[in-house]
């Protein structure tokens, strides 16, 4: 099972597709992976297509850096940065699912972010996804099965991921990246248990501080005046957690792009190619829409950490049972929380936190980010007039 050993805390989803992929089996000609942000479903996607496309055992590894690095002609990604996956791009992945293999034992078409089709786009998978060629597989990654139409939940095959303990997320850190054992289980613990977030936090300086930054204004807030600076703070936060991670990856994929049409770096483009790289650059504009949104749903996520960790104070301090212990995920800034949680009790912290999950869901609507957080740090303040 070393193959799988990157896969953190999902033992029965490795030994389900483990058995799967082994030599002489049958698989499912459809799968779809599901669990909560960071529980690993395209990482174990892509193992898993890898194993699937690999005729040996012995060769995986192999194939798995080729399917890594999205260059393995055997493997389809159906995948964007944007809101939604556009419906040409499914078209295309629905057409090629009826080539044969070329290298490997299947074909393996990987569609990360399958919630974020529309309807129509659904529609348009539905036929290659209910009747593929005996030599293709479908892996569809989504949070929940809820965010597939049923027509499409009820031709593939579930398999549903829990999300891992911090624990074993610190273990992967400090095993494969070397990370200090201290260092990893914080940035676990604050990741609240997310690998990829985890592994940032316990890498990029900056982006630990930026996460610092955002329970610090958090924790600043009393007045109305304090909010709406707290909502335009944040929004800068956001930012420039969006720009560190998309301006690397903008100039990868420029580099590649260029590479590709056979020029050196920084060389004049020939007016025949522009069209293809004014196509890039405007795909990486809209990933940048949409790492902002991502950047503004990642602090609500620390915000919702941060206010759990004053209800369950609150709770704790109240209950009866006042030796139950229990796990903040701010522990650095338990004095704080607990001056709050004696401050606002149950009642308030429970309707701080259901405004948060309330700007959350009025994120998802694509309403302003700004407007988003000025709401949510109002109805905080305003919890304060109501007590």
């Amino acid at each position: 099972m070393e193959f799988w050993a990157e896969i953190v805390g999902q033992p029965d989803a490795v030994r389900t597709l483990e058995r799967a992929a082994a030599p002489g089996a049958v698989p499912a000609h459809a799968w779809l992976i599901t669990g909560p942000p960071g529980s690993g479903r395209s990482n174990l996607a892509f193992r898993f297509a890898a194993a699937l496309i690999a005729r040996t055992e012995a060769d995986r590894e192999a194939v798995f850096a080729q399917v890594s690095a999205r260059t393995h002609p055997d493997l389809v990604l159906l995948t964007t940065q944007a809101a939604i996956i556009k419906i040409d791009a499914a078209r295309e992945a629905a057409a090629s699912s009826y080539y044969a293999p070329s290298e490997g034992r299947y074909r393996v078409i990987v569609v990360e972010d399958a919630d974020r089709m529309t309807e129509t786009t659904s529609n348009v998978l539905l036929k290659a996804v209910e009747e593929p060629p005996e030599r293709t597989i479908w892996i569809l990654c989504a949070p929940s099965e809820a965010d597939l139409l049923p027509t499409i939940r009820s031709r593939t095959r579930s398999l549903h991921l829990s999300t891992p303990s911090p624990a074993d997320i610190a273990r992967l850190l400090h095993e494969r990246d070397g990370i200090d054992p201290d260092v990893a289980e914080r940035a676990a613990r604050l990741a609240q248990s997310h690998i990829g977030m985890a592994r940032r936090l316990a890498s990029d300086p900056d982006a630990l501080q930026r996460r610092q930054r955002t329970i610090e204004i958090a924790l600043g807030i009393e007045t109305l005046g304090d909010a709406m600076h707290a909502a335009a703070s944040l929004v800068k936060v956001a930012e420039a957690d969006a720009a560190a991670l998309t301006e690397m990856l903008d100039a990868r994929e420029r580099e590649d792009a260029m590479r590709s049409l056979g020029l050196a770096p920084g060389a004049a483009i020939p007016p025949q190619m522009r069209a293809q790289m004014r196509a890039l650059e405007e795909e990486q504009k809209r990933r940048a829409k949409r790492s902002l949104s991502d950047g503004i749903d990642r602090i609500l996520t620390d915000l919702l950490s941060l206010y759990r960790d004053v209800l369950l104070q609150a709770l704790h301090s109240t209950s009866a049972e006042s030796e139950a212990g229990f796990e903040l995920v701010n522990r650095e800034q338990a004095a704080r929380i607990a001056d709050l949680a004696d401050r606002w009790g149950p009642e308030r912290a429970l309707a701080v936190v259901s405004a948060v999950e309330a700007a959350r869901d009025r994120l998802g609507r694509a309403i302003t980010p700004g407007l988003v957080l000025e709401a949510m740090f109002a109805s905080v303040v305003a919890q304060a007039v109501a007590a």
